[in-house]
């Protein structure tokens, strides 16, 4: 009898999982389809993702019910993954580095833009919370978007570029703050009181305990853990997870916990090769959500929010960047600056809906709502597309209408970016020498490795130097190599190089590249990837032996010579290079 419950019970369970790998197969091949049209127009592949839900949800196929748990699962670990890495990128320097005008221009925009859609939301007839939640929505910007687009673009180092970068940070921050008021927003009267003091006392106390643990814990923790790739990514998904059930379990939402548990890690100094790596498992998580936000749109909600939605879509497109541009140009920006930064800002984003669905898990919001704000995000994001990819030629076609109000007399700012003029892939071995000859000439110079110890000994010297793999696209998509004029890689793995050359050459064909091979076998492929000369260890000492032995006398003095020249350079490499 027991067998046989467990085979009836084995059996649900598998019809179960069939029906959610039949449902995701289908979801993927449905977005996959409609990706190839959305690259094709140009698009970010968000839109796909959006309308994949669309169809695939009840106003079309039906094929998937977002109410389903396993999909509010899906859903909520992309926001988590998502928030995670926000958190880790969210540099409180940075916006110090940008400047205040970058807060304040943040905040007048968050102001202005929010009372500006609250009005519209109250003028159509919504509710006091429900037009604030999604006026609050609207004045946030895509992260994922502008950044994608900015970095295709090579203008994320501009002066627009930092500047609507500092932009996004602010409103991240904004809006942490705004999930952290929500989590005490629930209770009233006097309880509300003592559900805000009853907060600023956990937030306090766990603050305390993350700071400790980001200062004491992890360093210690890191530079084991980073010695392996794998292991490393293994650790952030449980760091990841882990702190946010901790601040879950104290009393704040998951969301918060994400956000916390990728602001310790953010100042560590694996902080780009960690973004890089959890990225791939964020974007899978996030195709999702979105497809689930998508799914949700019903015929009755498209209904009511159709007329709402496109008002909103062209107070985003066009008043936006008019709030943006006033805002620049009283903070003294130029002219094209101001106009570059607001139409780039021009789209709402991924923080909207998920401050709309915080909203509508404790309440406040109804479906309507997140069918307008889906509504405006299709259309603001596929126009804001165009608009920041054809930017400097809509400049162009503005200019004599701005130049009508007499001459720019704001000073034109300059694009200033840490450019270094070589890049050094591997310190050990070859590499460390290779940068000694670089600092004796005063070169300007960057190293990349995946050896902690090697980091932490270039940080100790003053010489910049990241944490990375040479394989991995995303990590050298936050590097300029493009702008280097030489590229040294002397690292042994052929597969690497390639990955790292072929990206060089896709965007830069100036850029001279050294690389390093220690047998032939991939010589011709290295070539044929765009490599200018391919170090060979052993023709190198073939070639500088030869050149010993053609100089006479073969003495004993002559050796003890050589002997003690290199002692002096073994000396220096345990001095400065890596053990």
């Amino acid at each position: 009898m027991i067998f046989w419950y467990t085979s009836f019970e084995r059996r649900i369970f598998l019809s179960v999982i069939d029906n959610i790998f039949l449902q995701i197969s289908i979801l993927l091949g449905l977005t996959v389809s409609i990706a190839f049209v959305v690259r094709l127009l140009r698009q970010p592949l968000m839109v796909a993702y959006i309308v994949a839900g669309l169809i695939a949800g009840p106003l079309f196929l039906g094929v998937i019910d977002a109410d389903e748990a396993f999909f509010e699962a899906f859903a909520q670990l992309g926001i988590v993954l998502l928030l995670f890495v926000v958190g880790l990128s969210l540099n409180v320097q940075y916006v110090k580095k940008v400047g205040k005008a970058v807060f304040i221009g943040g905040t007048f925009q968050f102001l202005i833009t929010a009372s500006v859609g609250f009005f519209f939301m109250r003028f159509m007839g919504f509710s006091v919370v429900s037009s604030l939640f999604v006026a609050v929505a609207i004045t946030f910007s895509s992260t994922i978007i502008v950044i994608k687009l900015l970095a295709g673009k090579k203008d994320l180092e501009t002066v627009y570029g930092r500047y609507i970068i500092g932009l996004l940070l602010i409103q991240d921050i904004i809006a942490v703050c705004i999930m952290i008021f929500l989590n005490t927003s629930s209770a009233q009267g006097a309880s509300w009181y003592f559900s805000v003091l009853e907060t600023l006392g956990k937030g306090i106390l766990l603050v305390g305990v993350v700071i400790l643990m980001a200062k004491f814990v992890l360093p210690f923790l890191m530079d084991r853990v980073a010695r392996s790739g794998e292991l490393l990514f293994i650790f952030t998904i449980a760091w990841c997870f882990g702190i946010a059930s901790l601040v879950y379990w104290s009393g704040f939402s998951i969301e918060i916990g994400a956000v916390v548990a990728g602001v310790s890690l953010g100042a560590s100094q694996y902080q780009r090769q960690i973004s890089s790596r959890i990225r791939p498992l964020r974007d899978f998580f996030i195709v999702l959500f979105f497809i689930v936000l998508g799914s949700e749109l019903q015929v009755a909600d498209l209904g009511r929010a159709l007329a709402p939605g496109l008002i909103l879509a062209g107070f985003v497109i066009v008043a936006d960047p008019l709030i943006l541009y006033f805002v620049m140009r009283r903070l003294h920006y130029t002219r094209r600056n101001a106009f570059l930064a607001g139409i780039t800002a021009a789209q709402i984003s991924e923080f909207g809906f998920i401050l709309a669905f915080k909203g509508k898990e404790i309440g406040y919001l109804q479906d309507v709502e997140l069918a307008i704000l889906t509504i405006v995000a299709l259309i603001t994001i596929i126009i804001s597309s165009y608009l920041i990819e054809y930017n400097e030629a809509l400049y162009r076609k503005v200019m004599p209408f701005l130049n009508a109000f007499g001459k720019d007399h704001a000073q034109q700012e300059k694009d200033e970016t840490n450019i270094f003029e070589v890049f050094v892939f591997g310190y050990h071995r070859i590499g460390w020498k290779v940068c000694e000859a670089l600092k004796q000439k005063r070169i300007s110079f960057c190293v990349i490795d995946f050896n902690p110890d090697a980091i932490a000994k270039l940080h100790r010297r003053g010489i910049p130097a990241f944490f990375g793999d040479a394989a991995d696209v995303e990590f050298l998509e936050s590097l300029p190599l493009e702008k280097a004029k030489l590229v040294i890689s002397t690292i042994p793995e052929a597969d690497d190089q390639l990955t790292l050359i072929k990206y060089i050459r896709d965007r830069s064909k100036r850029t001279r590249i050294v690389a390093n091979l220690y047998h032939n076998s991939y010589l011709e492929e290295l070539y044929h990837a765009g490599a200018d000369y391919v170090m060979m260890p052993h023709l190198l000492g073939g070639s500088w032996i030869s050149g010993v032995l053609q100089e006479i006398p073969w003495t004993k003095r002559r050796f003890d010579l050589l002997r003690k020249e290199q002692k002096e350079e073994m000396k220096l490499r345990f001095t400065v290079g890596v053990e």
